[in-house]
């Protein structure tokens, strides 16, 4: 489960009032919820496009903080996809996915990136036992 921070003064509910539309739109039907770390998270059992076995996406809702956006996107192998003849799929649902978490953080795949890596880089500097 990957959780992805706004852009400095925005907020999800702001980006994205419907968190329940907004995954049906992108994915297709919710199935249910599920409850992560704390976080009721809806699901996707079926999901539209065929690359995705399974998708759970959210609000983190934290006190005191800002909310995040939780997804874990469970994927078939490459290998089975293309094998089936859906390899436009593939392409499909990497812009899905891209299109979905800009819509909500408000930012693009390198910017996200650079925000993993630093906060990956402020974790290691924190030294052991300490918060």
């Amino acid at each position: 489960m990957k959780e992805y921070k706004m852009r400095r003064g925005e907020h999800l509910e702001d980006r994205i009032p419907d968190m329940k539309a907004k995954i049906e739109d992108f994915f297709g039907e919710i199935s249910g919820t599920e409850e992560h770390n704390g976080h009721e998270l809806y699901v996707v059992e079926d999901p539209d496009n065929p690359v995705f076995e399974r998708i759970i996406a959210g609000t983190a809702e934290y006190s005191g903080k800002k909310d995040k956006l939780a997804v874990h996107f469970e994927e078939r192998p490459a290998e089975d996809v293309i094998a089936e003849g859906n390899a436009d799929a593939a392409a499909d649902a990497v812009s899905k996915k891209n299109e979905f978490l800009l819509d909500a953080t408000g930012r693009d795949a390198k910017a996200r990136r650079d925000s993993m890596k630093r906060t990956v880089e402020d974790d290691a500097e924190t030294p052991d036992g300490v918060s």
